[in-house]
């Protein structure tokens, strides 16, 4: 058993998955690196350590035009918006997605300089001046339609994202007026699932696996 007095490190929050690996949030780098060394001095190859590496921020460009794509977006962003001064590999495309009107929206990564100075304007893409936001991706379950994990990790029954019936979104036949969030009727909160932007969540029939 470890002893985190006399690693001296305090955990702020410790939490077990179900795949029986463990969750430690300590308070600062040096902590972190204290916690794993005694770690590995006191239980060598029986334990596993990984130090969670922060993830670079995401940004969505909106509404981007047709003729541009993975391939070419960094250096038409590069050449075309020369005042903010982005640096060749700041950005990392991750992918486009098509939105319910159309448009296309591309998510990319960069580090925090560029993050910065990609939200100070509205960039120009080609022939049209676009919008950037900050792109948050929420992790919804097919399967029981709750947050934080995959069909594929579901223990859950299965729930209809849109009116919590027990099929898949593809088989639902109710009407807006029939439509309810499971979320919210489990933690009593008063909406309905009409009231999601579903623009790039899952709550989409089309793209819904069977």
């Amino acid at each position: 058993m470890v002893k985190l007095t006399g690693i001296k490190v305090g955990v702020e929050s410790l939490k077990t998955l179900r795949d029986g690996r463990v969750i430690i949030e300590v308070g600062s780098k040096k902590d972190m690196e204290l916690l794993e060394e005694g770690i590995r001095e006191r239980c060598g190859e029986e334990l596993e350590t990984n130090i969670q590496k922060p993830r670079k921020p995401r940004l969505v460009i909106l509404n981007i035009p047709d003729e541009i794509n993975m391939e070419n977006v960094e250096e038409t962003l590069i050449k075309q918006n020369t005042e903010i001064n982005i640096q060749e590999g700041s950005i990392v495309p991750k992918f486009i997605y098509t939105t319910k009107r159309g448009t296309r929206n591309l998510v990319v990564e960069v580090d925090s300089e560029t993050r910065k100075k990609l939200q100070q304007i509205r960039v120009k893409v080609g022939w049209t001046i676009c919008r950037v936001d900050e792109y948050v991706s929420v992790k919804r379950c097919y399967r029981c339609s709750r947050f934080n994990h995959n069909h594929r990790e579901c223990k859950g029954e299965e729930v209809c994202p849109l009116c919590t019936g027990n099929h898949s979104l593809k088989q639902c036949t109710a009407a807006p007026t029939e439509y309810k969030c499971i979320n919210c009727m489990v933690y009593k909160k008063n909406h309905h699932t009409t009231q999601i932007d579903t623009s790039h969540t899952s709550l989409d029939k089309k793209n819904a696996p069977v």
